[in-house]
């Protein structure tokens, strides 16, 4: 199968196709992830957001351009979008005290009604996950709940890695759609 072949089977959403432009293009956009975020973990969680977006705007690609250009583009823009958040969430003082500068973090410490928040939303979180298939529930277990990379939880399923990250891309994918739903 040829690139642009591919696209357009993708754009009628043959899985076969996805796993096709998954594999040819993943080395690449993980490199220059890599490259970027110097984190492993950063990298893979990019990458596999930059797909999903693509598969899911794969419509919106101009054959005027490489497809890898415009994984590429997506892909800095998400890492972009990241930092910024990254950025806004670490609120912080800045005092002047005798030519002084210090910042003052604020104890963000969660509050005894945070917590009774959080365990509820973990139990809504937890029975909505029960409702993927069993296959889907596992890899976000292993992944999510257990912290296992990529490649740790390819050995524990001996599946190859690439099939882990499609399947863990369609789990996140129906798993927002039911939480959408609720």
């Amino acid at each position: 199968m040829e690139v642009k072949e591919a696209i357009e089977k993708a754009k009628t959403k043959n899985q076969i196709a996805f796993n096709f432009l998954l594999d040819k293009f993943w080395n690449s956009v993980y490199g220059f992830q890599l490259k970027r975020t110097e984190n492993e973990n950063d990298a893979e969680d990019i990458t596999i957001q930059t797909f999903s977006k693509a598969f899911d705007k794969i419509d919106t690609y101009n054959d005027n351009y490489e497809f890898n250009t415009w994984l590429i583009a997506i892909s800095k823009n998400i890492h972009i979008d990241l930092l910024r958040k990254q950025k806004s969430s670490i609120p912080h003082t800045v005092n002047r005290d005798k030519d002084d500068e210090f910042h003052a973090i604020i104890d963000e410490s969660p509050s005894p009604e945070d917590k009774l928040i959080t365990e509820q939303n973990l139990a809504k979180l937890l029975r909505d996950i029960k409702k993927l298939k069993p296959h889907y529930q596992e890899v976000i277990n292993l992944r999510y709940f257990q912290e296992l990379s990529y490649k740790e939880i390819s050995q524990q399923l001996d599946e190859p890695m690439n099939n882990i990250k499609v399947k863990l891309l369609r789990a996140k994918k129906l798993l927002s759609e039911i939480i959408k739903k609720d």
